[in-house]
């Protein structure tokens, strides 16, 4: 890649600062060419990682008050020569210089090409890329501190191990077909076998933490589910601590979807609220009711709240089998009025599911709530260790892949079939675990992870 690429890598809006960013060939020469320094040193004859005060110019008029640095290759993000500009936030003064470096040579860059740049070049394996823009978008100081592990490389790493161990199957798997004259070790299939199933159980255990590994970077998108006027909203305001929803007595004041966000102990809620579900004639509500079933779907946690004040009716009922099978915390609120509901009706309802009585008017039910998410999904306790969770989806489906392979070879190495057979389904196991890192990735598994990429970074 000769080409210099140019992108503004702040947020637009107003800001007290905001950056120009250069990576290419030409960056230094281009920011020397619209850059006039206070000092008597150009940009060019400044040091290198050395901030340089002075006035970026379009020809003779003056653009804006500037820091810059240039970064001389390879020791920068792409491993080629950067330049960054700190100028005045806002949208006219990074606009302006970023016109001004198109304008002399540079390209505008694409969603992600500076961190491309520096996977191609071979700073980052594609895992530790991909950790760059969970780190951005990380919500909760858990997913962003499992994020950070992996751009320093704990996923590569145990990917490495485990390509080792194969490639070491492998390489002694091809060496006794290829040369069975010579003195080399010879292949066991008590030795292969071995070797295999260190590295089904290797797959396993990062498998098996995945689903947790999601939910930890991604939150735990929870559908609050009840029927009108039962304390959905109530619910909602207890959760964000905020009047978030209007709460009324009127049936049906929830018709859209409200969707918000809770922090738990460094885990993150989505929370939706729902449109009461039930039988009604009016247009607007009804198309409200259709997309509260179906937010069921997408949801990791449903909390089902029921009002006990008032008997159970058939659109109770109906929210018990939307639930289905899914996870779910069942809420008989308003325990602060009279029963209408005996515990036959309770039984009926609920069936074999646990449920709490609750009044959602009070802080301390809240912390029940709260309490019980974490029991379901963290045993009861939210905490950060040295585990390492396999959180993406991309990387969870080729780990999937890799299992699925090394069965065949374990099934092989069982029925002691030939060893060019093994080979086979080993090169398999190689080539879904090389997708992680980006060793074996096409290129439209590439565009496809950068176009998720902000510009600029």
């Amino acid at each position: 890649m000769t080409d210099t690429i140019s992108a503004i890598s702040t947020a637009t809006g107003e800001a007290g600062i905001g950056i120009v960013r250069m990576s290419g060939e030409n960056s230094i020469e281009i920011a020397n060419s619209i850059f006039v320094p206070m000092g008597s040193k150009t940009l060019i004859e400044s040091d290198n990682r050395t901030m340089v005060y002075g006035h970026i110019y379009d020809n003779d008029k003056l653009i804006d008050e500037v820091l810059i640095v240039k970064m001389l290759m390879p020791h920068t993000y792409t491993r080629e020569n950067v330049v960054e500009i700190y100028c005045h936030g806002g949208i006219i003064s990074v606009r302006r210089i970023l016109d001004l470096t198109l304008d002399r040579g540079a390209r505008l860059a694409e969603p992600g090409e500076f961190t491309k740049r520096a996977f191609l070049n071979g700073r980052l394996d594609l895992a530790q890329a991909e950790a760059v823009i969970d780190i951005i978008k990380s919500k909760s100081d858990i997913s962003y501190n499992m994020s950070l592990r992996q751009l320093e490389g704990s996923l590569s790493g145990r990917i490495a191990d485990i390509r080792e161990r194969v490639m070491k199957m492998t390489a002694l798997i091809v060496a006794n077909i290829d040369f069975p004259e010579d003195e080399i070790v010879e292949a066991t299939y008590s030795s292969l076998r071995e070797d295999a199933v260190h590295v089904v159980e290797s797959l396993n255990e990062l498998i098996k933490n995945s689903n947790r590994g999601k939910l930890l970077r991604d939150g735990i998108n929870t559908v609050i589910l009840g029927k009108p006027n039962v304390g959905k909203s109530s619910l909602l305001n207890g959760l964000l601590r905020d009047e978030r929803a209007i709460v009324t007595d009127i049936p049906g004041t929830t018709r859209d979807v409200i969707t918000d966000f809770v922090n738990l102990d460094g885990i993150l809620l989505k929370i939706t609220d729902t449109a009461g579900i039930r039988d009604t004639d009016d247009t607007v509500e009804r198309i409200g009711v259709d997309l509260a079933k179906k937010s069921i779907d997408g949801s990791d946690l449903i909390i089902a709240i029921f009002d006990t004040s008032r008997p159970f009716d058939n659109d109770d009922y109906e929210i018990i089998r939307l639930i289905g099978n899914k996870k779910s915390i069942i809420l008989l609120n308003k325990s602060d009025l009279d029963k209408k509901v005996s515990k036959d009706d309770i039984e009926d309802l609920v069936k074999d599911r646990d449920y709490l009585d609750i009044s959602v008017v009070g802080e301390g039910e809240i912390l029940r709530i709260e309490e019980k998410i974490k029991e379901m999904f963290f045993d009861g306790e939210v905490k950060e260790n040295s585990t390492l969770y396999v959180n993406n989806l991309r990387h969870i489906r080729a780990l999937k892949a890799a299992k699925e392979s090394m069965k065949y070879v374990l099934n092989d190495i069982e029925n002691e079939m030939f060893l060019d057979l093994l080979e086979v389904n080993l090169e398999d196991v190689l080539s879904s675990l090389g997708e992680i890192t980006g060793e074996t990735s096409t290129e439209d598994v590439l565009d496809k992870v950068f176009s998720e990429f902000c510009i600029g970074k």
